[in-house]
């Protein structure tokens, strides 16, 4: 779509006696268009009519899908709506789920509350491979944290086998009452 101004520009352009290939050339588009505009008696609008899309008819249930039932797989709902009658590809499905997907990850990341003494969440990280005594150990990290206050404990480990779960909570429970105990005195 051409602006008002050039739709008048070309115009006056014809008026004056100028040929639709020499308007075309001088503002570097079509002939076609040129030519359009020529034989066009209103201006452009610059309204751009709206298209309809293959999952326009199933938007209903995907949002239903994504809204009630909380499933953001695409695969899923799109083997859901192929049995339905579904004939678009999962690309456009995509890209229409896309921004619901990103509303839904900032709600699971909301901060779980609990009074104090409630809680410790406990995760082990890999953070890498390290040598030791000439062969190569992954390395893990214990963390521990306190759910109303947010403390951190965090310690390396070796392995993240029962002996080493039990040994960082114990840690995490020492250094935690120490930090407590300082908080208090």
């Amino acid at each position: 779509m051409k602006t008002r101004g050039e739709f008048f520009m070309i115009k006056e352009m014809y008026k004056r006696g100028m040929s639709i290939s020499d308007i075309a050339r001088e503002l570097k588009m079509d002939r076609k268009t040129v030519k359009k505009y020529i034989s066009s008696a209103t201006v452009p609008t610059g309204k751009k009519r709206k298209r309809s899309s293959k999952p326009d008819a199933f938007k209903d249930y995907i949002d239903r899908r994504m809204m009630e039932d909380l499933v953001f797989n695409s695969e899923k709902i799109l083997a859901e709506i192929k049995a339905l009658g579904y004939q678009g590809g999962k690309t456009i499905l995509k890209d229409y789920m896309q921004p619901f997907r990103k509303q839904a990850k900032k709600k699971y990341t909301v901060r779980y509350e609990t009074l104090p003494g409630q809680q410790m969440q406990v995760d082990w990280k890999e953070v890498g491979e390290v040598i030791l005594d000439g062969r190569k150990v992954k390395l893990s990290m214990f963390v521990g944290i306190l759910g109303y206050s947010r403390m951190k404990y965090a310690a390396f480990t070796l392995s993240q086998d029962q002996e080493h779960v039990m040994q960082g909570m114990i840690n995490s429970f020492k250094y935690l009452i120490r930090g407590w105990l300082r908080f208090l005195l």
